[in-house]
């Protein structure tokens, strides 16, 4: 019954939202959470005839499957989504997920990296290699512009404008900003890019691509992740690292230094100033650990 209501919902986000492919395949397993509690619990319902207890019920049976309240808050947010899309199709008249309420969640503040940190982690990286001048290229670029892993994976040789520092950036939902980029990254862009890749077979469709893979495609996300991760490792740092902790550093940092909170959000691309102001509250916890270090008033 419900498989033309996702089918149709999958069409809404991709065409509608132009949310990402992994953002519309979330969604999608949220609904599909909400289809499998019906079926366990024999309640074969449209959405139309689905009732605020209903997805109560629904909460309350993933939180006994032991999802945490982030969890539990994502998959509400795609739930609402779901009908807010019925609404618009006419799938609804009413809406039973307006008064349903998300458990509260911590916001928990993202691991950084110092300055020093990040550079033992490029001083790491194996030059001997040709992956090697590739991967130094990719983490400058992470730092240096604060990319999500996305962004970085799909940057195309098109989208460089490194002659005026800058370059053009796709993010979530297609949207576009340019963000300007460090002379260090400018400097090994252009060594990988002149000196390595094109001395390297690249696939047909990829030949925009400017970060491949040795078969000469588009490098995934956990490929980066490795990456980042080993090049941590390598460095004897024991923090939780990710590609993620090199774009929360940049944007700290930026804080720190005393940078504009509204252009920070521009160049991580956040919709919401509200998502940008986190690395404020990163900022107050290093001038509280400051003073406490300095201040005689704190010892």
């Amino acid at each position: 019954m419900w498989d033309a209501y996702k089918k149709g919902f999958k069409a809404y986000l991709q065409l509608e939202k132009s949310l990402s492919d992994n953002s519309v395949e979330a969604y999608l397993r949220d609904v599909e959470k909400l289809t499998s509690y019906l079926e366990v619990s024999n309640t074969i319902k449209s959405p139309a005839d689905l009732a605020l207890k209903d997805l109560q019920g629904f909460i309350k049976w993933i939180a006994e499957l032991g999802m945490t309240s982030t969890s539990q808050a994502r998959i509400i947010s795609g739930i609402k989504a779901f009908y807010k899309y019925c609404i618009i199709e006419q799938i609804c008249i009413t809406d039973p997920s307006t008064l349903l309420d998300a458990p509260k969640t911590k916001r928990l503040l993202p691991d950084t990296l110092s300055f020093e940190e990040i550079e033992s982690m490029i001083a790491a990286i194996d030059l001997s290699k040709p992956e090697g001048g590739r991967n130094k290229a990719i983490v400058e670029t992470m730092y240096s512009c604060g990319l999500r892993v996305s962004e970085v994976v799909n940057l195309k040789i098109s989208c460089l404008y490194l002659e005026v520092g800058f370059i053009r950036v796709i993010g979530k939902g297609d949207k576009e900003r340019l963000v300007p980029i460090g002379r260090d990254a400018i400097k090994y862009i252009q060594i990988y890019r002149d000196e390595i890749r094109k001395h390297q077979p690249i696939q047909k469709g990829y030949e925009d691509v400017l970060f491949v893979n040795n078969r000469g495609k588009l490098l995934s996300r956990v490929m980066i992740f490795y990456i980042i991760k080993d090049l941590a490792a390598k460095a004897n740092i024991k923090k939780t690292i990710s590609p993620h902790t090199l774009r929360h550093s940049f944007a700290t940092h930026l804080v720190e230094g005393g940078a504009d909170l509204r252009a920070v959000q521009e160049m991580l691309g956040h919709e919401s100033i509200t998502t940008t102001e986190i690395y404020t509250h990163l900022d107050r916890d290093y001038l509280r650990s400051t003073l406490q270090q300095f201040h005689p008033a704190f010892k």
